[in-house]
């Protein structure tokens, strides 16, 4: 899964060939012989493809970050929707304030744009 995501974020970066054996091995799950008659290559250049792909991966990653800011920012966004929905309940339990709802209404606003965007 984790080469599935780095491919997400920075597959572009890679050759045809180390792009098209990785989406074939991790994404379709094909094995490397199989690969080897799609892409008409060698079952050894297949996995020099996908090794050589998966270190610039993992090379990206380590120096741009992105993925691992990606997933602390999506960890963030669920930990405030669940406090959101917390005061939700909390309020319709408890306080009920108009107010209140209006301003939790514009939270989940904002909550769900920045999650669309992420």
């Amino acid at each position: 899964m984790e080469v599935s995501l780095l491919f997400d974020f920075y597959g572009e970066l890679l050759t045809k060939r180390q792009a098209d054996a990785i989406e074939l091995y991790y994404n379709q799950d094909l094995s490397l012989s199989e690969i080897s008659e799609h892409l008409n290559i060698t079952r050894q250049g297949v996995r020099d493809s996908i090794k050589r792909g998966e270190k610039l991966l993992f090379e990206l990653e380590q120096k741009l970050g992105i993925v691992k800011r990606f997933i602390t920012i999506q960890k963030k966004i669920n930990a405030a929707k669940d406090i959101v929905d917390d005061m939700e309940v909390l309020n319709r339990k408890k306080i009920f304030s108009e107010e209140l709802k209006q301003q939790i209404d514009i939270l989940k606003g904002i909550i769900g744009d920045i999650d669309e965007k992420v």
